[in-house]
């Protein structure tokens, strides 16, 4: 995963909230916690959704000075060839650049959406979170919450390989609830929560479609302020990295690690089979409108 060294980041589309006081937690953190609600939840949609606190809290008061730290750091494709929060912060730059010109094309208007980077615990318009809840994405105020601390677990809990290119994949599936949101395609839930075939699933998997869709046109999606792609190279493995951590969190796989056993009728992001099938039907014809999982 290469980026444009001369590439200039925009840091107002990542919030730094990390190291700061987030509110109180409604769900426990530790390896106990963290694997029991990555069994449910991990890279959901809308915390409030899966129990945790529903009470809006407002953002904590020294946001901007930790931001102002990461716009310190990261302000070139350069910075995000050397750092996790700038790799991160060049990531969704690159996902936003593909579905503002996709939304244009379609004659749409794509609204942008921030990505929190915070440790241990935040607070959104879904309510309070802990980290155990993994990366998830709040419909309510349309951003994205990401510990960082996720990728180590998803490596030494989850059994993925890891890498760049792993957690581009979990950015982008992110994004695509954004996406899911705009286009009205979270509505279609409703109650139906969990089993193999519920409509949670298959938003899920619509996810890492659109995720795979982003891979697809990485490399040739200009950035407006350049006029080039802010990613320049992806390679075979870079993508075997994104398939290998989307088998790491299928239902099933996170299920028999942590319990030795599978139970479809409680699973609400589908299995490891399935992820890695969408996230490749995205990639390789890069239309979203392959990635219809509902039909």
């Amino acid at each position: 995963m290469q980026f444009d060294d001369d590439a200039r980041l925009d840091t107002s589309q990542v919030e730094d909230r990390r190291g700061l006081p987030g509110g109180r937690a409604a769900v426990g953190g530790g390896l106990v916690g963290i694997l029991a609600v990555l069994v449910a939840v991990v890279f959901g949609v809308d915390p409030a959704l899966f129990g945790v606190s529903d009470d809006p809290v407002a953002p904590p008061v020294g946001q901007a000075t930790s931001s102002a730290q990461l716009q310190s750091a990261c302000r070139t494709g350069a910075d995000a060839g050397r750092r996790q929060d700038c790799r991160i912060l060049a990531t969704v730059n690159s996902v936003q650049d593909y579905w503002k010109s996709e939304f244009a094309r379609r004659q749409g208007q794509y609204a942008p959406a921030a990505t929190v980077l915070f440790t241990d615990r935040v607070a959104t318009a879904c309510g309070t979170a802990s980290s155990a809840v993994g990366p998830f994405y709040c419909p309510s105020d349309r951003k994205a919450y990401l510990d960082l601390g996720f990728f180590d677990q998803m490596t030494t809990r989850l059994g993925a390989r890891g890498g760049p290119f792993a957690e581009a994949y979990v950015v982008a599936h992110e994004y695509g609830h954004h996406v899911q949101n705009l286009t009205g395609t979270t509505a279609k839930v409703g109650g139906d929560r969990q089993g193999a075939d519920s409509a949670s699933v298959k938003l899920e998997l619509q996810a890492d479609c659109y995720a795979g869709v982003w891979a697809h046109h990485a490399t040739t999606t200009p950035q407006a302020s350049t006029g080039r792609p802010l990613i320049t190279d992806l390679t075979d493995q870079d993508i075997a990295q994104a398939l290998d951590a989307a088998q790491a969190v299928g239902d099933d796989r996170i299920q028999q690690r942590a319990t030795g056993r599978t139970n479809p009728e409680s699973w609400t992001h589908g299995s490891s089979a399935q992820r890695k099938q969408w996230f490749t039907t995205g990639y390789r014809t890069g239309d979203m409108a392959q990635c219809n999982t509902f039909d």
